[in-house]
């Protein structure tokens, strides 16, 4: 047996050499699919220690507060951590609230701060951002997966003893020591992430290899009307400037898809997710160079806490959303350090601070405003404006609707004498018509073109600006809703009495009931919402007191008209309060232009002679041709029919 012995050493050294040498072909690969967060890893995929590499890793398990800054003062948040894969648990914005109305005791407790990221119980464990973990090219350098080992940990301080940040360090003995460094901006809602790669004694690894980077997982869901979210997104800038955002909107019951890429022509420029006010967004640093982030990929997350406490509804457990980085980072040579740094913001959809942080973001915010951006963004201005005056924004609104009714009322006033002198002239032609309608009673066909001819005759053709203002109204009406939808300014915003956010239904009372709607279902009623019920009912006011049209067709589209108030407050009887009170004060305008401007500015309703070149002259004209052609055409078809009958 002892003579056996070296030559069973011998054979073994053989074996293990030749698993070293297929191991290195297989690490040589520069691009790997990183497997999903959490999965168990096989440890044969990592290298063993080396024996002059020394391992230093925690003892146990660790989770700890952190507190930054002080609380209500700009950049002040309370992050949970734990040491094993060295995770952000959960992120509070400590000056931000759930709610406008919150007393000065409710504001110092953390649970009424505003949750960034959190942390929910998935089959695979519970989730973490910022979590750093290695794909195929870097288990070289590993024990363990990085994502699940125990990471030593030490909170940073200043001279004061306030923490300004903490540092993670895992030796796994394979002669590499990583670090993950996260930094507070002081007075601002963001973070520096530093990822350091040491080499302290591995020779011959030395290069690029590729890792992964869970930026944002699990940011919550918006319980606020109007917006699907929280959304997992990406931004590319191309070189000659141009961004392109590349979006995933978390969907209840995702199905088969799962997960994703989120890509873009460009070098990524940032990466995370986002609910409808807050946002979770990692990029490079300024300095760093982009081609380290190599793209970016989604995944549906399920909370099986929320499935199981809500069991009839189960499979919509897929309430949220992560985002990860891919990263190809460089890995030195023995004795020196390589350290990648990246941005993390960590704060609210603000327009100012995204755009400060990343300038890209902007092409986000106009991604989120869809195809009305362009109207959208000078409205917010406006309303920006007139906030700075009176610091309300309510009476902002007003004060731009005001200023919108007020610009087209030189519009308005043109489209209703028009339509006014139209109604005149329909009066005198009127008894003309029923003339006709008795005459032709019995041929359809030639009433129609008797009718058609009187009108060209008469000139009587309504306006064709008559609804030039509403048109015109229409592109304010649908920025202002995407605006209100979005916008993180009208967030908890107060007006006067019972409406405390301009962003939310007002809310007089709770009602808890539902009632069938035709058409609609069965709506549930919540809340007694007073804005939408004024609104309609100065709708319907509006409407009524408009003349009633001497035309038919018109007087039938009046009718139908009156419906149109009562469709929109169903439609909108969960919007945002702001929009509400744009409605309520620009029929409230209308109504004062009819009862009001009307009797001390009286219309001029007295019909005017025919312009014999005028555009509707030379319209009628054309019409007459047309006809005269059509006329011809059917004459000579009869012709030509009566002439075959004689041959047969």
């Amino acid at each position: 047996m002892e003579k056996r012995l070296p030559l069973i050493l011998l054979m073994s050294a053989i074996a293990l050499l030749a698993v070293s040498l297929l191991r290195g072909d297989k690490d040589d690969a520069s691009v790997d699919a990183a497997p999903p967060f959490g999965a168990p890893v096989a440890q044969d995929d990592y290298a063993a220690p080396r024996e002059d590499a020394e391992r230093r890793v925690a003892e146990a398990e660790e989770r700890f507060v952190v507190d930054f800054g002080r609380p209500g003062e700009t950049g002040s948040y309370r992050a949970e951590f734990t040491n094993k894969g060295a995770q952000l648990l959960e992120l509070k914005a400590a000056d931000f609230f759930d709610a406008v109305d919150r007393t000065d005791e409710e504001r110092a407790d953390a649970s009424h701060w505003v949750t960034i990221v959190r942390s929910v119980q998935t089959h695979q464990g519970p989730t973490g951002s910022l979590v750093w973990t290695a794909s195929e090219s870097a288990k070289r350098l590993l024990t363990e997966d990085m994502g699940q080992a125990l990471w030593r940990h030490e909170v940073l301080r200043d001279g004061a003893g306030a923490a300004t940040g903490v540092r993670f360090e895992y030796a796994p003995g394979s002669g590499v020591v990583f670090t993950k460094t996260l930094t507070a901006v002081a007075g601002a809602h963001r973070f520096a992430l530093d990822l350091g790669i040491e080499n302290v004694s591995a020779d011959g690894v030395a290069g690029a290899a590729q890792f992964r980077l869970v930026t944002a997982d699990s940011v919550p869901p918006s319980e606020a009307s109007w917006y699907e979210g929280p959304n997992a997104s990406a931004g590319y800038r191309e070189p000659d400037g141009t961004v392109h955002v590349d979006q995933q909107v978390r969907r209840v019951k995702p199905g088969n898809e799962r997960t994703g890429d989120l890509s873009g022509p460009g070098e990524l420029s940032f990466v995370g997710a986002h609910n409808k006010y807050f946002a979770f967004f990692v990029s490079p640093a300024e300095g760093q160079d982009p081609r380290s982030l190599k793209g970016a990929t989604w995944r549906a997350v399920f909370d099986e806490d929320w499935a199981l406490a809500n069991r009839a509804d189960a499979a919509e457990g897929w309430r949220t959303i992560a985002a990860d980085l891919q990263l190809l980072l460089a890995v030195p040579e023995v004795g020196e350090t390589s350290v990648t740094r990246l941005e993390v913001f960590a704060g609210p959809k603000r327009h100012e601070e995204l755009v400060a942080t990343n300038p890209d973001l902007q092409e986000l915010i106009d991604e989120e405003l869809g195809m009305f951006d362009w109207i959208a963004r000078p409205i917010l201005g406006i309303l920006g404006f007139f906030h700075g005056i009176v610091r309300n924004w309510g009476w902002a609104i007003i004060l731009m609707t005001l200023t919108v009714r007020l610009a087209l009322f030189p519009i308005n006033r043109r489209s209703q004498t028009a339509m006014a002198r139209f109604q005149t002239k329909m009066k005198r032609v009127q008894p003309k018509i029923d003339e006709l309608k008795k005459k032709h009673k019995d041929d359809p066909q030639t009433l129609r073109q008797e009718q058609t001819r009187l009108m060209q005759e008469e000139g009587a053709f309504p306006p064709l600006g008559g609804c030039l203002p509403i048109f015109l109204q229409f592109p304010v009406f649908i920025g202002l809703f995407a605006a209100l939808r979005l916008s993180f300014d009208l967030r908890q915003q107060p007006f006067i009495g019972w409406i405390r956010d301009l962003s939310e239904p007002d809310r007089l009372m709770r009602l808890d009931f539902s009632v069938p709607v035709p058409i609609f279902g069965e709506i549930g009623l919540e809340y007694l919402n007073v804005l939408p019920l004024m609104m309609v009912v100065l709708w319907i006011w509006q409407q009524r007191s408009m003349p009633t049209p001497t035309d038919e067709q018109q007087a039938r589209m009046q009718k139908m008209m009156m419906w149109m108030p009562i469709a929109f407050g169903l439609f909108l009887y969960n919007y945002a309060a702001g929009l509400s009170l744009y409605m309520i004060t620009s029929s409230a305008w209308g109504i004062a232009e009819i009862k009001v401007i009307k009797k001390i500015w009286p219309i001029d309703d007295t019909e005017k002679p025919r312009k014999k070149d005028g555009f509707m002259a030379r319209l009628a004209e054309a019409q007459r041709e047309k006809i005269k052609e059509l006329e011809a055409k059917q004459a000579k078809r009869m012709a030509g029919a009566g002439k075959g009958g004689k041959r047969r």
